[in-house]
Parts: C-alpha cells; structure tokens; sequence
C-alpha cells in the first residue's frame, strides 16, 4: 500500500484555500511551521484547522522569523545573540514556542512538534547537539505531559545522513522522558534527487527501516524536490515508473512507494494539480524491484 497525501505548507501559495481543499479531499494531515509564509503560515490555517477538527497538524520550532525573534527577546526566551541566529533549541524559547503555536493555530492539544532541522543548533559538534536536542525533547515531553502536545520528532534536511540517527534520536528521547517516550515520528527529504533513503531501505538499511522497527511515522518532504523534478523527469522515465502517469505523478508514485513512508507532503495550491497528486499516490505500489530499476536507471551515468 503506497503512502498517503498531506498538504505541505512550505512555498505553498494560497495557503487558506489549499488546506481547505486538502482536508475536504480527506487529507489527514497538514504540516506547517511558525516561520513559513513570512510567519503568517499558521494564523491562515487556523480557521480551517477550526472547520475541520479531524485534520490533524504537524508544525516545528526551530527556525523564527525577526518579528518572532524580537517577539521572543522581548519575552525573556532568547538572547540577543540566540535571536541573531534566526533559529533555537533552547528549551525557553522552545517552552515558549509551542504555545505561540498553540495559540495561533487556534488548537489547544497540537498533534505533532517537529524539532526544526535541529541539525543547525551544534552543526559541527555532534555531542552538543544532542544535549541540546534532549533537553528539547524534555520540554516537549513536558508539554505531551500536560495535554498541549500529542507527540514530537524532528524533521531535518541532512541531519539522518550526518549527526544523528534514528536510534540516536529514540535513546535522547527515552533519556528526556526517563523511560516511556513520545517521539513519534521523522520528516526527511525523499525524491529522485535525494534518493539516498529509498536505496538505503530497499537493502534494509538507513532511517526508514529504523523508523519503521520504531513504529515512527515518515513524512516524506520535498518529494518534487521544490518543484524542479516535473521538468527533470522525461516521459521515458515516467512510463518506466508507471505508464500513464505524467512525469510529477511518476515521481510521487515513486516516494510513496518507498518502503517506510507513511505519508508524502505535497504544497499542491490549486484543484488539479491536489486531484493529479491524489491519483498518484492512490496507484498500487511499486515492487521493490521497480523500484531498484528507476534507481538503477538514475545512476547510470
């Protein structure tokens, strides 16, 4: 069974009118940040998030915008010298992150905080950021004991390939929670492009096999890679994948194929382009061995 479709808020135009498309189509997610659309990403959702109780939110705290981080100087949560680095871990700013998300989403229990590309925090010294991405996770653990917060992950742009994996991740958390955690799910890059997860989990290893041994949820981001695959991909290649399918369509057939992914995020703005991703991902999966033969094919040089 392939993966399911989630509207991705990241350089999604129209924000209010796509999620509101996305959930009467039935999406069960959506995913946005405090700092996507310039910061006004989550205030647009919230009456949509209002219409449509079911759909359930994914956001982050990481990266701010300079109004929220002068916003935060101001509360007390960040120095000067953190807000300058336009993104935090610190467990203050991060307490106080979550209830700005909170309140501009306009839901009192949010179902998912992402760590944002924590990756950032201590880029070149790995012990440090995972004291930092702990002490996070006790403060998100605070807040699922609390009822604000369902559960928590961390989505990253490299970070699974270079500072942490996931069972790095499910010990900090373990250790945050002094036993029984709640880090339920990972976001990662998965394309044609960033193609390491798929070849890594069709030989059984790399975060997706990890992930799915955890019981995490994988948010496949990017899977257009910002848009540039469409044109990247002939109709050669897409008939290999699935004959029939257009070129974006191929490609999204590809990453929910992926084993390990539970759900592709996609920044679909208008009517025809959520329906063409929707019949993509409704497909029956490809096999593992299709799969090998498009990574094969891209290889080739």
């Amino acid at each position: 069974m392939t993966a399911r479709l989630a509207l991705g808020t990241y350089r999604c135009r129209a924000i209010s009118e796509a999620a509101a498309r996305a959930a009467a189509s039935g999406a069960q997610w959506i995913d946005t940040a405090p700092n996507y659309a310039t910061g006004q990403a989550q205030t647009l959702l919230a009456p949509v998030l209002s219409a449509h109780p079911s759909v359930r939110i994914a956001t982050k705290a990481g990266y701010f915008t300079t109004a929220t981080g002068i916003d935060a100087v101001n509360a007390g949560v960040l120095t000067a010298d953190q807000n300058s680095a336009g993104h935090s871990l610190a467990p203050d700013y991060v307490r106080w992150q979550i209830r700005r998300n909170r309140e501009q989403l306009g839901r009192e229990r949010l179902d998912l905080v992402l760590l944002h590309n924590p990756e950032r925090a201590h880029p070149s010294d790995r012990p440090a950021l995972h004291r930092a991405m702990r002490d996070a996770f006790v403060v998100l653990e605070e807040a699922v004991a609390a009822g604000h917060v369902a559960g928590y992950g961390i989505t990253t742009w490299a970070g699974l390939e270079e500072v942490f994996t996931v069972g790095e991740l499910l010990a900090l958390a373990a250790e945050a929670a002094g036993g029984q955690h709640h880090l339920v799910a990972v976001q990662l890059p998965v394309s044609l492009v960033m193609m390491t997860p798929i070849t890594q989990a069709l030989d059984g290893r790399g975060p997706l096999p990890a992930a799915v041994g955890a019981g995490l949820r994988v948010m496949a981001s990017a899977p257009l890679h910002g848009g540039e695959l469409p044109g990247m991909v002939d109709q050669e290649l897409a008939d290999l994948i699935r004959p029939g399918l257009t070129p974006a369509q191929a490609c999204l057939l590809t990453v929910a194929s992926c084993p390990g992914v539970t759900d592709v995020l996609i920044a679909a703005s208008s009517t025809p382009h959520w329906r063409d991703a929707a019949d993509a991902v409704a497909q029956p999966s490809l096999t593992a061995a299709q799969l090998r033969e498009i990574t094969h094919v891209l290889a080739s040089p």
